[in-house]
């Protein structure tokens, strides 16, 4: 099922290298049909929910997958389907209405969510690395200091540590006056398509920007290549080279995940205002809020032995 969406997707994307190198004169007008578009986007969205509900069903009813490893992924299954039904749906009704009409408070509404959810995402993959380190630096323990409680309260604390400082920049970004043009270059409302708006001085703002993506994206990623560090040492000083691999293996997806992430998010937000162009900022936003989500099932899916063993079992069971 999710070696069929995959390949699916790899047919649209031969399609749209077909029409922009055998027809470059049509490319244009063929890949702006609002219809075309509908469907790419519509077919992401519908792999990312299959994809990440298929991995949340699996890891609660297969006891195999009963581990703080899948007990986190299984969230970060669900939070990257709320990431994304705050973005495409949007996106699909703007395509079949040609309005892109939005009010400012549901562009408010939209912003906080993505802000939230993002953060979110990036303190769970930052709790996936520490439990990985735990896994692989301090095996004995393992079950000690990772148990279903503190695997909970981890959870737990990764949603409620970021609500109030986004509620907090979102109430400040759109409290600011807003004399401009009513129209955001963009195809959701970012925090830099939204500044851009606004008529005031917003260096204050600017500045609680990079405060809070300093807070919630560098700092996290700093202790994930902290404890990558830790776990690559740890990895090397193994004698057996079938043990070096299945535990570079466990890490392998998460690693991909982070950088992928971490990367087009980064830049996003911790770039100079005066050296951003609108149009590399859509690419951005276009990989971090999509195209990522969609490829993540597909690593964490296809690069994990286990959970491809448990889909087995669930499609036996289900054609059985």
């Amino acid at each position: 099922m999710l070696g069929g969406m995959e390949f699916l997707l790899l047919t649209v994307m031969a399609y749209d290298r077909y029409v922009a190198i055998c027809n470059p004169l049509h490319y244009p007008m063929v890949m702006n049909n609002k219809w075309i578009l509908f469907g790419i986007f519509l077919l992401m969205y519908l792999t990312i929910l299959m994809c990440n509900s298929t991995i949340m069903l699996i890891t609660r009813i297969d006891p195999a997958l009963q581990t703080p490893m899948y007990f986190f992924l299984s969230n970060f299954s669900f939070v990257e389907i709320c990431y994304v039904t705050v973005t495409i749906p949007r996106m699909l009704m703007d395509l079949c209405t040609l309005k892109g009409n939005i009010s400012i408070f549901a562009c408010a509404a939209q912003m906080c969510f993505i802000l939230m959810l993002g953060g979110t995402e990036c303190l769970l993959l930052t709790a996936m690395a520490y439990d990985r380190y735990v896994a692989i630096c301090n095996p004995l323990h393992y079950s000690l200091v990772m148990s279903h409680r503190i695997c909970t309260q981890l959870v737990t604390a990764c949603w409620i540590s970021v609500i109030p400082v986004v509620i907090g920049q979102t109430y400040q970004i759109f409290s600011l006056p807003f004399c401009r043009s009513n129209r955001i270059n963009h195809f959701i409302c970012d925090i830099p398509p939204v500044l851009k708006l606004a008529c005031g001085d917003t260096f204050v703002n600017e500045i609680a920007v990079y405060i809070v993506a300093m807070v919630f994206v560098m700092v996290p990623f700093v202790l994930i290549l902290v404890s990558y560090c830790k776990i690559i040492f740890s990895i090397l000083k193994l004698s057996s080279a079938k043990g070096r691999a299945k535990a570079f293996s466990t890490c392998s997806s998460h690693l991909t995940v982070v950088v992928l992430f971490y990367g087009t998010a980064g830049i996003t937000y911790l770039q100079p205002k005066p050296t951003q162009s609108e149009r590399i900022g859509k690419l951005l936003s276009l990989f971090y809020t999509i195209l990522i989500p969609t490829l993540n099932p597909i690593i964490y899916t296809l690069r994990n032995k286990d959970i491809m063993m448990a889909l087995r079992k669930l499609l036996s069971k289900l054609l059985a």
